[in-house]
């Protein structure tokens, strides 16, 4: 008398069923557009860093050991010069990150094509230059 029995219910329609599969639908979408994706864009960005490695280029290594290429040995490994006269052999997919890479030389005048902008933004003397400095009004003399 405490206790109300309990009845069997009757089965509900496909409903629910469908409503499951959308909701699986939309987290893999979630998860595609959140995780794998991103995640295959930046292997691909790793794997065009590494294919284009040369000789003369600064590096970093997984391993956080910076050197300078001094010989591309096969598709796989490098040999990096990481200390006057210490050179070793690493393998491409190792690298993490490319610093710089060395700028051809210029025929001619042998002034490169950058000296004149090494000053920064500021163009002439007493006014600034870049976008930031044109929404700020930095620099304007009305």
């Amino acid at each position: 008398m405490f206790i109300s029995p309990a009845y069997a219910q009757a089965a509900g329609g496909g409903g629910a069923d469908f409503s499951f599969l959308i909701m699986m639908v939309l987290l893999f979408m979630v998860f595609y557009f959140l995780l794998i994706r991103p995640q295959q864009k930046k292997m691909k960005q790793h794997k065009a860093m590494v294919g284009a490695l040369k000789r003369g280029d600064k590096v970093v290594t997984q391993g956080g050991i910076y050197g300078t290429v001094t010989k591309v040995v096969n598709e796989v490994e490098l040999q990096v010069e990481i200390a006057d006269g210490v050179r070793v052999r690493v393998v491409k997919g190792t690298i993490s990150e490319v610093l710089s890479k060395p700028e051809p030389a210029k025929a001619g005048g042998g002034k490169a094509a950058n000296d004149d902008k090494k000053a920064g933004p500021i163009k002439e003397e007493g006014k600034a230059g870049g976008v930031m400095s044109k929404l700020l009004g930095v620099g304007k003399k009305d």
